[in-house]
């Protein structure tokens, strides 16, 4: 039995990578019969069938699996993100962020446009940027079509499967033909807030990248709540997971519970106050969203 991965799906087959070939393939029949929906990104087992094609015959169990782009075995996400034009959102990152970690995606940063901020503007990011940094994650600082920003990315990319995502208007189309011209991406063919537009009618594909994988369409572009429970939520905050474990209460809200640890971090300054604030919104979200049964 051989094995492969999905890079490409178009037309109703599969582009398999086995071993530098490429091998274009379809899947079972009874897949469709059990629901199966094959990714990109899947790491599969298939046999050959005649002396080009080949048939997929089963899918390795999955890392994570997206949406938009709907792409599976995904290791981290480049969160692009302006510091003006548009301005720099804290709850809109916060929002990225939680859901980016909740499918277990590593993210990594990107702030762009630092060079139109004045002295003052840019203290105020460098506030937020080392935040951020101080709570486990890589933030890097660019302007958009700095040349430079390849070299920096390209050991982050390595050895991985990676996707950009990000604020609506901030060049991740741009970031994209900056690393692969190749793909000559029209920024009007895009609507990166909700992923509409021309563009999410092609194909997705998986391209190699200083010895990575790169989805050469932007994703995550559903930010709702609805497949995470309340209780499951501040794992999705870096820094209030690691503080949930001194919480009296196993399964802590952080809202009302006595002797709550992240409430004494924030209380102490330890924690920013700015982050348990979108935290407790996103959870009205889902405790809004849920119905209410007689206790």
């Amino acid at each position: 039995m051989k094995q492969g991965q999905i890079r490409k799906a178009l037309s109703g087959f599969y582009y398999l990578y086995d071993n530098g070939e490429t091998v274009r393939s379809k899947g079972r029949g009874v897949f469709r019969v059990r629901g199966v929906t094959l990714l990109v990104g899947d790491f599969v087992d298939y046999e050959k069938d005649g002396e080009n094609d080949a048939v997929i015959v089963n899918v390795h169990e999955r890392k994570n699996e997206l949406v938009r782009p709907p792409i599976a075995n995904v290791d981290q996400a480049l969160l692009v993100f302006s510091v003006k034009e548009p301005n720099f959102s804290p709850k809109l990152l916060d929002r990225f962020l939680a859901v980016i970690e909740s499918y277990g995606v590593e993210p990594v940063i990107i702030l762009t446009k630092t060079d139109l901020l004045d002295e003052k503007a840019a203290a105020e990011i460098r506030r937020y940027a080392d935040y951020y940094r101080s709570i486990g994650y890589t933030v890097l600082e660019t302007s958009i079509g700095d040349g430079e920003i390849a070299e920096v990315l390209g050991p982050i990319i390595r050895g991985k499967t990676t996707v950009l995502t990000g604020q609506s208007g901030v060049g991740k189309s741009t970031l994209l033909n900056t690393l692969m011209p190749e793909l000559e991406l029209k920024t009007d063919e895009i609507s990166d807030s909700l992923g509409r537009g021309r563009h999410t009618t092609r194909h997705v594909e998986l391209i190699e990248y200083a010895g990575g994988l790169v989805a050469d369409t932007p994703g995550f572009s559903s930010l709702d709540f609805d497949h995470l429970e309340k209780e499951e939520l501040s794992g999705c905050f870096a820094e209030f997971a690691e503080l949930s474990e001194n919480c009296k209460f196993r399964g802590c809200l952080h809202l009302k519970e006595p002797k709550c640890a992240v409430k004494a971090a924030v209380g102490s300054g330890e924690a920013e106050q700015f982050r348990y604030d979108h935290y407790v919104q996103f959870l009205q979200e889902i405790i809004d969203r849920k119905p209410r049964y007689p206790s």
